[in-house]
C-alpha cells in the first residue's frame, strides 16, 4: 500500500475514534491531517471509502494481534487473557458513539465488523476453548458452539448502549466482567487454580 495512503488511513482512524465518526466532516479531516481535500480524494472516493479502509485496517490488525497472542501464550487462559488486554488497550477510550455511527451510516464498514466477530472471532473462540480442553483446564464437557456464540454476542451487548449506557457504564469494566465471566464459567479446578497462582486474583471470582 502506498506509504501516504496508510498513514492517511492511520491517522483518520485516531481522530474517528476520538471524536466519533458522524460528526467529523473531510474539511475537518484534511486540517487535522494538515494536507488538503484534494490529497485525500486522490486516495478515497469519498469518506464512505475512507471509514471502510480504516475499518478493514483495523480487523488485519485484530487478527495478526490474535494470532500471535495464541502462539506466544503459555495455555488457553493466557491466550484469552492478553486477547483481552489488547482488546482493551484498542477499545478502551473509544469514543462510544464510534459503534452507532457506524451500524447507522457506514453499512459497507459495519459488515466488514460483523463479519470479522461472526467468522474470525468465532472461528478463534471454538479453537481457544478446544485448546483449553486438550490442556486439561477447561471442562471436558462445554459446548463448544454454544459457549464460543455467547462469547461473540456478550461483544454485541457491551457496545448496546441501551444496555451499557455511557458513561455510566466504562467498555473497559464491562468488559473485564464479560471475561472473568467467560473464563471462570468454563474453567475446571486445574484451570482455576492457574488463574489463581498467576494472575493475582485479576481474573478471579
Amino acid at each position: 500500500m502506498d506509504k501516504k495512503k496508510l498513514d492517511i488511513i492511520e491517522r483518520s482512524s485516531e481522530i474517528f475514534l476520538k471524536y466519533g465518526i458522524k460528526s467529523v466532516t473531510m474539511d475537518d479531516l484534511a486540517n487535522h491531517l494538515g494536507v488538503s481535500k484534494k490529497t485525500i480524494y486522490k486516495y478515497f472516493e469519498d469518506k464512505n471509502d475512507l471509514v471502510k479502509s480504516t475499518i478493514e485496517m483495523k480487523v488485519e490488525m485484530d487478527k495478526a494481534a490474535c494470532i500471535n497472542c495464541s502462539q506466544h501464550s503459555e495455555n488457553a487462559i493466557e491466550d484469552l487473557i492478553s486477547v483481552s488486554k489488547f482488546v482493551l488497550e484498542q477499545i478502551g477510550n473509544v469514543n462510544p458513539t464510534v459503534f452507532f455511527d457506524l451500524q447507522k451510516h457506514y453499512k459497507e464498514a459495519w459488515k466488514i465488523l460483523e463479519d470479522h466477530k461472526w467468522q474470525f472471532v468465532l472461528s478463534m473462540i471454538k479453537t481457544n476453548i478446544e485448546r483449553g480442553i486438550k490442556e486439561g483446564i477447561f471442562r471436558e464437557n462445554i459446548n463448544i458452539d454454544v459457549m464460543a456464540r455467547l462469547y461473540v454476542s456478550s461483544t454485541d451487548n457491551i457496545m448496546n448502549a441501551e444496555i451499557f449506557p455511557w458513561p455510566e457504564f466504562k467498555f473497559q469494566e464491562v468488559f473485564s466482567e464479560m471475561i472473568r465471566l467467560h473464563i471462570n464459567g468454563m474453567s475446571n479446578e486445574k484451570g482455576k487454580n492457574y488463574l489463581k497462582n498467576n494472575f493475582n486474583n485479576e481474573y478471579n471470582v
